[in-house]
């Protein structure tokens, strides 16, 4: 390990294995209520993983999740992890247009900071669904003083991707402190490959993320040094959550593959690189943030 290397931002979208995006055809929010609660004590092993590494990091979640676990979010806070946003109900920004938008997170917001007791100043928007087809959202965040957003996945994906948008730190309106730091993405030759976390981690092998973030940590002439900015959920460190038989093929293997060793793998990644809040990380970005006219 390398002194002074980049501090790369840590971050958890808390949300329940029910909530994700790829069930959603086939799991009914009328029916969550009813389904296994496990978030809580996936949660508290993730918990457990970044208290043995000392490390801290921010967790984006669910107003529908912290709700119910008004504890859970107030021993996250307490244990000096920023809490932020991932809005209300894992619905897709392009979905809600601006004004349900605009109430879905400042109700998340509401019971986000009743519960945990900590202001909310990040958000995050479910699937990356801030994109070409959404950039009225940012003008939402800035209207209710969000100090920054990482809703944007600068990649083409099948679920979400803004392929224009900027790798690093931008800002997406002028005159505006907002700032949008994106999912990290690596480059080979001149494409982008979607490097940040989650099934990218979990499935691909563990060699493919440390090179990526490497990559970022050493920089280029073009981008200079820049720390990078992983997720991944509590839920993926949970082998024996109940299995969705009517999910398609392609979701089921998104979703269950390598489970039962993402904990290991995440032990290596926080050994291997060092990791802070998104929080601090924003506000070292913030001087170097380029302004991204597409999003003005």
């Amino acid at each position: 390990m390398q002194p002074n290397r980049p501090v790369n931002g840590l971050s958890v979208d808390v949300e329940d294995w029910f909530q994700v995006g790829a069930f959603e055809k086939v799991i009914d929010k009328d029916n969550w209520p009813s389904l296994e609660d496990r978030v809580e004590r996936n949660c508290d092993a993730v918990l457990a993983l970044f208290d043995e590494a000392g490390v801290k990091g921010t967790f984006f979640t669910l107003g529908w999740v912290a709700q119910r676990h008004p504890q859970m979010m107030r021993r996250i806070a307490e244990q000096g992890h920023e809490i932020a946003s991932h809005g209300w109900s894992h619905d897709r920004v392009f979905r809600l247009g601006a004004e349900a938008f605009a109430s879905d997170i400042e109700r998340a917001r509401k019971v986000l900071e009743d519960s945990s007791g900590m202001a909310v100043r990040g958000y995050r928007a479910p699937s990356f669904s801030i994109d070409a087809r959404t950039p009225w959202a940012f003008e939402v965040l800035a209207e209710q003083g969000y100090a920054y957003s990482s809703s944007v996945a600068p990649v083409v994906h099948d679920h979400y991707g803004w392929r224009e948008a900027p790798r690093f730190a931008f800002q997406p309106i002028t005159g505006s402190d907002l700032v949008e730091i994106p999912v990290t993405t690596a480059l080979l030759g001149q494409r982008r490959l979607a490097a940040g976390g989650g099934g990218f981690f979990r499935v691909l092998p563990y060699g493919f993320s440390r090179w990526a973030i490497r990559q970022v940590n050493a920089g280029n002439a073009a981008d200079g040094v820049r720390p990078a900015v992983f997720y991944f959920h509590p839920w993926e460190v949970d082998p024996g959550q109940p299995r969705v038989a009517e999910a398609p093929l392609r979701s089921k293997l998104r979703h269950y593959t390598n489970l039962d060793a993402m904990a290991g793998k995440l032990r290596r990644l926080l050994k291997d690189f060092a990791w802070g809040r998104m929080d601090e990380l924003a506000e070292r970005e913030r001087q170097r943030a380029s302004v991204f006219a597409q999003a003005a």
